[in-house]
C-alpha cells in the first residue's frame, strides 16, 4: 500500500495552495503548544515546490513556532493547575512531570543550564509542546527559553530548507521515488528513539 506516496502528493498539493504560507504559520504556531503534527511535514513539500523560497518558509515556520512556544510557556506558568485534568486526559502528565523535575534541577544549578536541555529537545522524540509547558511550569528564565527555542527549532527548519536548496530539482525526484522507504524508515526510527528515550529516562 503506497501510504506515504499518496500522502506526499496530497501535501504537495496543499503546499502549492495560494494560502500555503498561512497554513504553515498556523500549523507551526499551534504545534508548539497543542497540535501533534510537526510543521516539517508541510514545510518540506513547500520547499520542494518552490526551492527559491525555502529559507523564507523556514523563517515563517520558526517565527510562528516561537510565538506558539510562548503560548505553551504562558499556559504552563499561569494555567497549569487549571488545565492539569486536560493534560492528564491527553496522557501528557507523566512526561511533563519528568521534564519538570529535570528542569527544576537544572535551574537550581544555573538558569542557563536549562537552555541546553531545551535545545537538545529538538533531537528527541518528545514533542516540543511538552518542553514548552514544562519550562513554563518551572519558570525557566524567559531569555534562556526563547534562545533555546530559536536554536532548537531553527536548526531543524533551516537545515531542511538548506538540504532542499542544495539538492535543487533533484529533491522532488528523490522524494517521489523514495518517499515510501523514507516514511516507513522514519516511523521505525522514531519508534526506536522513543523506546530508547523512555527506557533511558
Amino acid at each position: 500500500m503506497a501510504l506515504f506516496a499518496s500522502l506526499y502528493r496530497r501535501v504537495l498539493g496543499w503546499a502549492q495552495h495560494p494560502h500555503a504560507q498561512r497554513y504553515l504559520a498556523g500549523l507551526s504556531f499551534v504545534e508548539a503548544f497543542a497540535f501533534p503534527v510537526a510543521p516539517e511535514l508541510m514545510l518540506a513539500p513547500m520547499c520542494v515546490a518552490q526551492p527559491r523560497r525555502a529559507y523564507r518558509y523556514a523563517a515563517i515556520s520558526l517565527a510562528f513556532s516561537l510565538l506558539g512556544s510562548l503560548v505553551g510557556y504562558a499556559l504552563g506558568y499561569f494555567a497549569f493547575d487549571l488545565l492539569q485534568p486536560v493534560l492528564t486526559h491527553l496522557g501528557w502528565m507523566d512526561a511533563i512531570d519528568r521534564l519538570v523535575l529535570e528542569l527544576r534541577a537544572d535551574v537550581v544549578l544555573h538558569p542557563w543550564t536549562a537552555f541546553w536541555l531545551l535545545v537538545a529537545a529538538g533531537f528527541t522524540p518528545v514533542p516540543l509542546k511538552l518542553f514548552t509547558w514544562a519550562a513554563g511550569i518551572v519558570g525557566v528564565p524567559l531569555a534562556a527559553f526563547v534562545a533555546s527555542m530559536v536554536v532548537g527549532r531553527g536548526k531543524r527548519v533551516f537545515l531542511l530548507a538548506f538540504l532542499v536548496r542544495l539538492m535543487g530539482p533533484r529533491a522532488e525526484a528523490f522524494l517521489r521515488r523514495w518517499i515510501e522507504w523514507i516514511g516507513w524508515g522514519a516511523l521505525a526510527l522514531l519508534a526506536l528513539l522513543a523506546l530508547g528515550w523512555f527506557g533511558w529516562r
